[in-house]
């Protein structure tokens, strides 16, 4: 028998799916009851191979899932339900290691919360998320209804925004879904240092200061996918888009959240 639980189906037949894994009862429990009181229709796995199957079946609006699964660990898990279809993903860990947290951004996960975590954290993370998808959706629409996109060239760097591709060099970058709409933000204004905070609030529609390390993490994750040298870090403040280089590469590849 699949090991799952699930809650009723809430009114209406347009309501939000939500898949949750993880592999403690009680967690689960807590956060599936949490997640229902919002109106949502949240069902649970226990294991990774039992959450692969039930995102192929339910096809969610969002995932919250776990790092350490039996079966198959949940970067695993993510990689392949990103493969079968994008979703966005929250994952949760019991480590705070800034390594973990950058594997699971490479394989498609959105943001992380370190356990343990409130609750109320929790609901707002995934509104966010499923805000962030809303957005997505109506802007390909209004793309699509009207004249094209212009792509945004700056030194070898293009970003189809049309097509959500980037190149340098010519050469294609494969990012994420948050990796491309945080290099957009940065790049739409160029030389121009943006703070965490409103990067956190305009890319991920999250305004509390405590995921300030989500927005280093994926800085990170961007410089290793697209060189060191054209995010510039402000110490203290954000981070500045440099199209003809000239960032401080010590910075770069620096450690901490202060200098991501």
């Amino acid at each position: 028998m699949a090991n799952t639980a699930q809650t009723p189906t809430p009114r209406g037949p347009s309501a939000t799916t939500v898949l949750v894994v993880e592999d403690e009862p009680a967690i689960a429990q807590a956060i599936v009851h949490r997640l229902s009181a919002e109106g949502w229709r949240v069902q649970a796995a226990h294991d990774g191979p039992t959450g692969v199957a039930l995102a192929s079946r339910l096809q969610p609006d969002v995932v919250v899932l776990d790092v350490m699964l039996p079966g198959i660990d949940g970067l695993e898990v993510c990689r392949r339900i990103q493969a079968e279809r994008p979703v966005p993903v929250l994952m949760l860990t019991a480590r705070d290691d800034e390594t973990d947290m950058l594997i699971g951004l490479g394989v498609g996960a959105d943001d992380y919360m370190t356990k343990p975590f409130s609750m109320r954290e929790l609901v707002a993370r995934t509104k966010a998320l499923l805000r962030r998808t809303e957005r997505a959706t109506r802007a390909a629409e209004i793309a699509a209804a009207e004249q094209p996109v212009p792509p945004i060239e700056l030194g070898d760097v293009v970003i189809d925004r049309a097509q959500r591709r980037v190149t340098r060099a010519g050469n294609e970058v494969h990012l994420t879904p948050t990796e491309f709409d945080l290099l957009v933000e940065l790049a739409s204004s160029p030389k121009t240092v943006l703070t965490r905070e409103k990067l956190l609030a305009e890319v991920w529609d999250w305004v509390d200061a405590s995921g300030t390390r989500t927005v280093d993490s994926h800085i990170k994750a961007l410089r290793r996918k697209l060189g060191p040298d054209l995010i510039r870090t402000v110490h203290g403040v954000g981070y500045a888009f440099e199209p003809a280089g000239g960032g401080d590469t010590a910075d770069a590849a620096g450690g901490g959240p202060a200098g991501a």
